[in-house]
């Protein structure tokens, strides 16, 4: 299992995350090449949610010769994936390759940019859409977003979540790369989440910036900067 336990996150340490994430970091990368990787990020993050939290169970199997005992993944008709508008499309759709039978939910959430970071560290956040499926005790839920940098969006989709429910088997955020002071944040408010991601990067800039980061996901998904 290629997931290392760090502070305040589990770290995907899978060779292929960590090859692909170099790939979206590059500025060479350009805007069909970072779509496909993160679509192939999210599939290889999913396999390892699999990997690493999800049970399996040995099962009797009749192949064309012979009787034998095969082993199943248990649970992978219960699981709820939240696609945190709009970065988080491509970094799901690969998800969904790992979960073809996911329901799904959205939230389009963001930060106001010109209103700027608090002293505290924290962006005022927008929610302008919300659809959530009904999710059981059993689910595992997984809610995405590339990029976790100062946890002000992360925090108020999770307040979104409870709204749902306040009982889940697994509850994960997944991101691609974090800040430390989000993890903290989300951490304090939501202990009992599980917090996910493939680089735990050095620090936000005084714009709210992961560093060194990747850039704008959203942007460079759907090329919306020049």
């Amino acid at each position: 299992m290629a997931i290392e336990t760090r502070d305040h996150a589990h770290l995907i340490t899978h060779a292929l995350a960590q090859d692909t994430l170099s790939t979206l970091r590059s500025t060479e990368t350009e805007q069909v090449a970072f779509r496909k990787g993160l679509v192939r990020l999210g599939r290889i993050c999913g396999y390892e949610i699999i990997d690493g939290a999800m049970d399996t169970e040995f099962v009797p199997i009749e192949t064309p010769l012979a009787e034998t005992t095969g082993e199943r993944v248990k649970g992978l008709d219960n699981v709820v994936i939240i696609n945190v508008l709009r970065a988080a499309t491509p970094f799901v759709e690969g998800l969904l390759k790992a979960f073809p039978r996911a329901k799904q939910g959205v939230i389009s959430a963001g930060r106001d940019e010109s209103a700027g970071m608090d002293d505290d560290g924290e962006f005022p956040i927008t929610i302008d859409y919300v659809k959530l499926p009904d999710i059981s005790p059993d689910d595992t839920v997984i809610v995405a977003d590339p990029m976790l940098a100062t946890g002000s969006t992360m925090c108020k989709v999770l307040d979104h979540v409870r709204d749902v429910t306040d009982s889940y088997e697994n509850l994960f955020v997944l991101s691609a790369v974090s800040a430390p002071a989000g993890l903290i944040r989300v951490d304090e408010a939501f202990p009992e989440v599980d917090l996910l991601t493939v680089a735990i990067d050095d620090r936000l800039d005084e714009n709210g910036y992961i560093v060194p980061g990747l850039g704008d996901a959203g942007d460079r998904a759907f090329r919306t900067t020049d």
